[in-house]
């Protein structure tokens, strides 16, 4: 290839014969001239196949399947590919690509790298439990090493979309119901994943999902409706796309839902004007999984009219559903599309892959050696992986100090989950070939304890009573038995025990993408389980496994120890060891407010104020907002999580209680550990614009500061406060914020607050 900084690219002969990835680093430094000239060469076919990116048949995350893709890839139709798990795998189709097609442009490969690729971190939901935003970001680094050493350079991953409904299966796939949180981590995850440099080749192209609202989807159903007012939209579910955006993230995925009456992928408003006009996006976007295609049962057309309407809206790859490969060319020749638009996709999709380096290397995530394999399910990662763990568990109730146990007790462990390694990692751990390895509780108590007869084991239960219903969710993978028989075990082994620690709750495939729930209750069978333990008079511990908020009513009140180990990734048994036997202690605040019940759905703690708000006196209020057999507060709340020690708080205090235009103010607290045990403690700040123009929420998170005290150690805690805190959405979707009285609380969770007042001019 010749370079002129006045004349366009000339493409020597050897570069159609697909040698384009040979350039050198001075041959693309002028990116823009670069890929406009390849844009010049290309055919619209080749064209409309940098659009399509089509299944791979290793990993099975939908229900369509492309076939045929390594003569599609010769054929110059194919712009990446994803769930092709091998290095290996993935360097033959690069090869082909760039030596077997016309032009030679590398492939984008991308897959579901959601906590962990072999390492498996847990779920994301638990991981917001730390309120850590290091701890987020080292571990998408790890997942960004190991994903790329395993060829991957594209991740569909963050997914920040806010959810109020436990219902909802992809609940387990965010980071709760804060919008502010939920920024912070998605900044996170995306500094993570994409380093400092794209082609960095350790460094993979983060994709921030699903744009957007996704997470209200109506009765916490999946794949169904979605409606609200642009206003809420700006104010309780942008922020987290926003901040992603704002931290350089590489392309985006738009929601299978409805925005307006139009389909996410359709939406111009939404992914032109908001997304790319309004915040500057200039990466790539591509649709989820079938997403074109899926237009025709939304009513809005077959798969031509769906990919007309994605192109005209700014989407810029299709995933599966093959339309823009196989309809554009007739809506182009038909005047429904135009030249240009199909060619700002492409050159979308060329920048992505000259940042990740695949020009002048498309084999740089390609290594085949010993050196690159060392770094998948290494012992450093899986140190790092039981360390976090540990940090996301949150511990929901210890009556008498029951935790930590000793490590001489007698141990009863019981419950389907008690030894399933299988399950520890969660959902959207498809990438993972390791699970024979994870660990499960009974492998972690055994090499815990001081000997590792003192830890008895039995099942106990099936998840449900129900086989058909058991085998919906966890497809054999924990093994069903007589339901008699295994109590018998359970109460045998609990006779002779010190303590019981039951392992309970949602199997591994209870939670996550298409698995939606009605009955947030735990399993009939596990109940039974749970209520006979109880019986003997032992002291019971609750090991509650899941990826959504659940209803824990009896639970709460008959079970002395609750500890929420979420699903903890391939080291959850040594990390819930860990923390059962002290060696660390619990660290994890809630993100999602937990219910009474499912009725109580959706709930979350920054809902806008109700003109009758009952008064929560344990007796049914008439004519006041609620229900006339529950009370309306959560069981727990946002923001909760206990740990082995306590702390106290003094008094707040304000530099002022007047914000002057333009200033600021300082609320300071000092937090002192009042216990026998060191431990941290998430302090929170809360606001409230108490009069508007506009209802504003009962409270919101602004800030938080994680402080970890000795015994008998304090620290003053100081939050600044700035008009940035005070700002929302008005109706004209202006950020701004109103002069006038707000309220500042600060505590343990939003609800243990302490609450000041201050004027801002």
């Amino acid at each position: 290839m010749i370079f002129n900084s006045v004349n366009k690219v000339v493409l020597s002969v050897s570069l159609l014969s697909g040698l384009l990835w040979q350039a050198s680093a001075a041959t693309i430094s002028d990116r823009s001239a670069f890929v406009d000239s390849l844009i010049g060469c290309m055919t619209l076919e080749e064209k409309l196949g940098q659009l399509n990116l089509p299944a791979g048949h290793d990993i099975v995350t939908g229900n369509v399947q492309n076939g045929d893709t390594k003569e599609m890839i010769r054929r110059g139709q194919v712009g990446g590919v994803f769930n092709i798990k091998g290095v290996g795998k993935v360097k033959e189709l690069q090869r082909i690509a760039v030596e077997e097609s016309r032009l030679g442009i590398p492939l984008l490969v991308g897959a579901d790298v959601i906590h962990g690729y072999e390492t498996i971190f847990p779920i994301p939901l638990a991981l917001s439990c730390s309120w850590d935003t290091t701890l987020v970001e080292n571990v998408a680094r790890i997942s960004a090493i190991e994903a790329a050493a395993g060829g991957v350079n594209w991740t569909f991953s963050p997914m920040v979309d806010i959810a109020h409904d436990a219902r909802w299966g992809r609940i387990a796939e965010g980071n709760g119901e804060d919008p502010y949180l939920g920024s912070l981590m998605a900044k996170a995850y995306v500094r993570g994943y994409q380093g400092g440099a794209l082609d960095n080749p350790e460094n993979i192209m983060a994709c921030v999902k699903h744009f957007a609202c996704y997470g209200a989807t109506e009765s916490g159903r999946d794949y169904n409706v979605v409606d609200m007012s642009r206003w809420n939209m700006f104010n309780a579910y942008f922020a987290p796309y926003k901040a992603a955006v704002d931290a350089g993230v590489g392309s985006l995925m738009p929601s299978f839902n409805i925005i307006d009456g139009v389909p996410a992928t359709g939406n111009r408003w939404l992914l032109t004007d908001v997304l790319r006009n309004r915040w500057g996006f200039k990466g790539l976007i591509v649709t989820d999984y079938y997403s074109i295609g899926e237009m025709n049962a939304l009513g809005i057309g077959p798969r031509r009219t769906g990919a007309v309407l994605a192109l005209r809206a700014g989407v810029d790859m299709d995933m599966v559903s093959h339309a823009y490969l196989e309809r554009l060319k007739g809506a182009l020749e038909d005047g429904e599309v135009t030249m240009d638009m199909i060619d700002n996709a492409v050159r979308r999709i060329l920048n992505a892959k000259v940042s990740l380096g695949l020009f002048e290397d498309p084999y740089s995530r390609c290594d085949v050696s010993d050196a690159s394999s060392g770094k998948l399910f290494s012992a450093e990662h899986r140190k790092v992986a039981r360390d976090v763990a540990a940090k996301t568990f949150v511990l929901m109730k210890n009556d008498n100090s029951l935790l930590p146990l000793k490590k001489n007790a007698k141990i009863a462990l019981v419950g389907p989950m008690a030894h399933a390694r299988n399950q520890m990692a969660g959902t959207w751990s498809f990438t993972s070939s390791t699970k024979d390895r994870h660990r499960s509780v009974l492998d972690g108590l055994r090499d815990a304890a001081t000997d590792s007869n003192l830890i008895v084991y039995a099942q106990g239960c099936n998840i449900y009573f129900d086989e058909k219903k058991q085998n919906a969710v966890c497809k054999g993978l924990i093994p069903r038995g007589d339901d008699k028989a295994m109590l018998a075990d359970a109460l045998a082994a609990a006779a002779d025990a010190d303590v019981i620690v039951a392992c309970l709750g949602e199997s591994a495939d209870m939670s996550g993408e298409s698995a939606c729930r009605t009955d947030l209750n735990m399993p009939d069978a596990q109940k039974q389980l749970l209520e006979a333990m109880v019986a003997t008079g032992k002291p019971v511990v609750l090991l509650l496994f899941g990826g959504r908020p659940v209803s824990l009513c009896w639970e709460k009140e008959y079970v002395p120890a609750i500890l929420n180990v979420w699903y903890g990734g391939s080291e959850a048994g040594d990390a819930i060891a860990d923390v059962l036997y002290g060696d660390k202690a619990p660290q994890g605040r809630l993100t999602t407010t937990f219910p009474r019940t499912v009725g109580q759905m959706p709930l979350y703690y920054n809902h806008l104020p109700t003109s009758r708000p009952d008064p929560e006196d344990d007796v049914f209020n008439l004519y006041q907002s609620n229900w006339i057999d529950e009370r309306t507060s959560p069981l727990y709340p946002f923001g909760y999580g206990l740990t082995y020690t306590t702390f106290s708080y003094d008094p707040v205090k304000l530099s002022s209680d007047k914000m002057p235009k333009g200033g600021a103010i300082e609320a300071t607290v000092k937090v002192t550990n009042t216990g026998k045990r060191g431990g941290t403690e998430v302090v929170q700040l809360y606001l409230r614009d108490r009069y508007a123009s506009f209802c504003r929420p009962v409270q919101e998170l602004k800030h938080f500061s994680r402080v970890t005290l000795k015994p008998g150690e304090s620290r003053d805690v100081t939050f600044l406060l700035t008009e940035e805190d005070l700002k929302f959405y008005n109706a004209d979707l202006e950020y701004v914020y109103e002069p006038g009285e707000f309220q500042l609380m600060i505590g343990p969770d939003c609800q243990r607050v302490e609450t000041l007042t201050f004027t801002a001019e």
